[in-house]
């Protein structure tokens, strides 16, 4: 029998889960979780999450398996986070907007051996195990139960185990494998992602976090396990809502939060509220914020922070990295440049700008537009269950991971996304940027969100067509108010020849306009007649 060599003390695997250990160590009696009434301290947390990965293990949950998760941002989402990859299984957390047959979808195409799902996500769950019947063995279902909550729509829900019962069952003294590998991210990949997120917003130990982002949205930017290893105190939100939101900064003196820019929109025009007391970090991504709604962000006492990433990458992998010298402009010229996606961030390895066609790389002048391409240790193993998606946009021989977004490089080096591919606006042979022209419309004083998509032209193919919702303390505007305004601004092409007012924008659970609804309806609008300005 041959001799078990000890391994070498250089050869251990990076993972997040080390963060939890080492905050119940260090932050043992600090607070890790705020939700309402309930509290707990870090070394609460921290045996939790092993007596639930001890439960998950005497379920049969083995390396490999995938756990899913249908939750709002409440305390037992955040323990997931450690507890289901500290059993070696693969954490899948589901958007908690889908319908029944999406989330059976999901649950067929992961094979996910056990799903949590909060009480008033139950009947969805139920459903969709149902539409799986005939296809696939039932999960396991267990039942996290809320206090906070409305009162469950299904008094008797069939589930197997309840979230509680689970953490009673458990050991506390569970010994997890630091090394088990997720399908999509593995352990290396997360704990670059968390501690280079870190270091580029510059965290400091033990902030108070508001989770105004939802954990299901690329784990949440990593700031789960990355609160862990700076001891931070999460406070959690079961509902995103502005007044809520402002008092939860108030009550617990909040110092960072995360959100999509429909988020800093909402807060920077919410009715009657005075300037912060106190400066809060505020780190914004997911879709290219406009620079007017940066400005009126920062007008009322919150210090932003603008990234760009991708649930590929796990996190934040771009980041505007600011210059001392810019803080001498003006407030509209720092929101322009803060607009920008910026530079890699110190754990990635390379970004570029380049021909989709011929991969090489574009001018760096500002307006050249192409793909954006990255590499780096944290870019995904690959698509779950999908080597075809996996290899449409992996370039096995540069590395490159082809994102999809479309965007320039300034001269000096700072990127900036114009658009998603599918989004970018053909009228008349140019190329328009919805984006820059959504840009123009949030800076109309009566404007509250805007979304530009194409409609489609007998003469010029498609031209862009505008959609807003307007303040609610906002007088009146009319379409052709609109389009002179825009016409002062931008070049005769990019002005949107329709506009459709409404209540408000369809958008995603993480704050992403839908703009695929919006498509359809300016393509039920039938082409312009007569556009030629």
């Amino acid at each position: 029998m041959e001799e078990l060599k000890p391994s070498p003390p250089n050869s251990s695997p990076l993972t997040p889960l080390g963060f939890l250990d080492r905050a119940a160590t260090v932050y043992g009696d600090c607070a890790s979780i705020i939700y309402n009434t309930t509290s707990y301290t870090w070394a609460q947390t921290h045996r939790r999450c092993l007596q639930l990965a001890s439960s998950l293990a005497s379920l049969g949950i083995r390396p490999g398996h995938v756990v899913s998760v249908l939750s709002p941002n409440i305390p037992p989402m955040y323990e997931l986070h450690f507890a289901v990859p500290m059993s070696g299984a693969v954490l899948n957390t589901i958007n908690t907007r889908l319908d029944a047959h999406t989330v059976s979808v999901i649950l067929r195409h992961s094979g996910s051996k056990l799903v949590f799902v909060d009480s008033l996500s139950y009947p969805v769950l139920r459903d969709a195990i149902q539409l799986n019947s005939s296809k696939s063995s039932p999960p396991i279902v267990v039942l996290i139960t809320d206090t906070h909550a409305d009162a469950a729509s299904d008094s008797s829900p069939a589930v197997d185990h309840t979230y509680e019962s689970l953490i009673e069952m458990g050991d506390p003294e569970f010994k997890h494998d630091l090394g088990s590998k997720g399908v999509v991210h593995c352990h290396r990949g997360l704990f670059i992602v968390t501690v280079d997120s870190l270091i580029d917003w510059a965290v400091p130990k033990q902030p108070v976090y508001l989770w105004t982002l939802p954990m299901f949205h690329a784990n949440g930017w990593s700031f789960p396990w990355g609160m862990a290893a700076v001891g931070g105190t999460n406070v959690c939100l079961r509902k995103v809502d502005v007044a809520t939101i402002y008092d939860e900064i108030n009550k617990h003196h909040v110092t960072h939060m995360c959100g999509a820019p429909v988020v800093l929109n909402m807060l920077a025009n919410a009715p009657n509220r005075e300037p912060l007391a106190r400066p809060v970090h505020i780190l914004t991504a997911g879709s290219p914020p406009p620079a007017a709604v940066l400005s009126r962000t920062e007008s009322v006492g919150f210090k932003v922070g603008h990234g760009y990433g991708l649930t590929e990458t796990a996190g934040l992998v771009v980041s505007c990295a600011w210059k001392r010298e810019w803080n001498k402009f003006s407030l509209n010229e720092r929101a322009r440049l803060k607009a920008r996606q910026g530079v890699r961030t110190i754990g990635m390895t390379e970004i570029d700008v380049v021909d989709p066609g011929s991969g090489a790389s574009v001018a760096r002048d500002g307006s050249s537009l192409g793909e954006i391409v990255l590499r780096g240790g944290c870019i995904m193993l690959g698509y779950l269950n999908d080597p075809v998606g996996t290899a449409k946009c992996m370039d096995s021989k540069r590395g490159w991971f082809y994102t999809g977004d479309v965007g320039v490089m300034h001269p000096d080096g700072y990127l900036e996304i114009k658009d998603r591919s599918k989004d970018v606006i053909i009228s008349g042979g140019e190329n328009l940027s919805s984006v820059e022209v959504e840009s123009v419309l949030y800076s109309h004083p009566l404007v509250n969100e805007a979304a530009v998509v194409a409609r489609p032209d007998e003469f010029w193919g498609e031209t862009p067509c505008a959609f807003v919702s307007l303040k609610a303390e906002s007088g009146r505007v009319t379409e052709k108010e609109i389009i002179e305004y825009c016409k002062e601004k931008l070049p005769r092409y990019m002005v949107p020849k329709s506009v459709v007012f409404k209540d408000e924008l369809p958008k995603t659970s993480t704050g992403k306009v839908q703009k695929f609804m919006l498509r359809e309806i300016a393509k039920s609008m039938g082409s312009q007649k007569v556009s030629r300005l």
